[in-house]
């Protein structure tokens, strides 16, 4: 049976990659036909990577069944996964998140959760010496995913680890990493297609603090003023996103790539307290800076206090 290869909701760059690297690695080295899929269509950054590198993009499937067998990589979060996703038989899960909790398997598996800023660092270290037999497409993706994922070496989350695997794929495929992130980083700004709603869910994770039901939104773009001269459509369009998907509230964060910092939009009382007691500023107004705060696994989420 071929095992279907996922990654979470709303697919950023790592999420649509590593299933594309793990389902070839499966496939081509193990042995075990495999294929990636999708839970929606990629952001504008994932879809350049894949024309970028000439790869096909993933089916896209809204749930699996009992009958198949599942790789998820990227996250171990059931909200973020399909609606039977404990009916399927996972075999394995490749992670760099937090440990969640909820998801139940069948049998003993093997699961694999490292503190790298990247899931395609750690598929490369579990491929081993296997990893020199990948063909430069899947190079090209695994290289997109940790530049995406490190912001150029700009996250917190970057280890050294990542950046040496990064430079060593980069060198591979001869390519200069400031010039492909630049690249990366352009189609991830171009947003002009999408509507409001689409934006607040593009890159988007749900989490409850304090039993507040949070959609919190990141986008990662070098031009943030072409998002914030939206700013009263995406306002408008959280009471959307929240009357659809069971949030209380939404949290968009506008992340400056090149300045190393988030704008939060602030439409409320309740996200003003929230920002001033999460971050430690004094919110005037309907947005507030954040100097320095680029990553929400390990700055917003940490951090949040209601």
């Amino acid at each position: 049976m071929t095992i279907k290869v996922i990654g979470h909701k709303a697919p950023d760059t790592d999420s649509t990659g590593s299933p594309i690297i793990w389902a070839w690695y499966l496939s081509q080295v193990k042995g075990q036909p495999a294929e990636p899929k999708l839970l929606g269509e990629p952001n504008t950054e994932a879809a350049f990577m894949l024309s970028r590198w000439n790869l096909e993009k993933p089916g896209i499937i809204e749930d699996v069944s009992a009958e198949d067998r599942v790789v998820i990589v990227d996250t171990n979060n059931v909200a973020e996964l399909p609606p039977s996703i404990n009916e399927a038989d996972v075999i394995e899960v490749i992670d760099h998140h937090m440990l969640q909790g909820g998801l139940k398997t069948r049998r003993p598996i093997s699961i694999t959760i490292r503190p790298l800023a990247c899931t395609a660092t750690i598929m490369h270290d579990l491929m081993g010496p296997d990893a020199a037999r990948m063909p430069d497409e899947i190079r090209g993706a695994m290289l997109s995913c940790i530049l995406s994922d490190t912001l150029e070496f700009r996250s917190p989350t970057t280890t050294d680890h990542d950046r040496e695997v990064a430079e060593k794929l980069a060198a591979e495929l001869g390519i200069s990493i400031p010039d492909y992130a630049a690249e990366l980083f352009a189609a991830k700004s171009d947003v002009s297609a999408f509507s409001d709603a689409e934006l607040l869910r593009m890159d988007s994770k749900e989490y409850e603090v304090g039993g507040t039901k949070f959609r919190v939104s990141v986008l990662e773009t070098t031009s943030p003023q072409a998002i914030l001269a939206r700013k009263d459509g995406l306002v408008a369009a959280m009471r959307e996103v929240c009357a659809e998907d069971g949030a209380d509230q939404v949290l968009l964060f506008v992340v400056d790539i090149l300045n190393e910092e988030a704008t939060l939009l602030v439409p409320n009382d309740f996200i003003k307290a929230v920002a001033e007691k999460s971050f430690g500023v004094s919110v005037e107004g309907d947005t507030v800076v954040l100097p320095g705060i680029v990553s929400r696994k390990k700055q917003i989420i940490p951090n949040l206090t209601v």
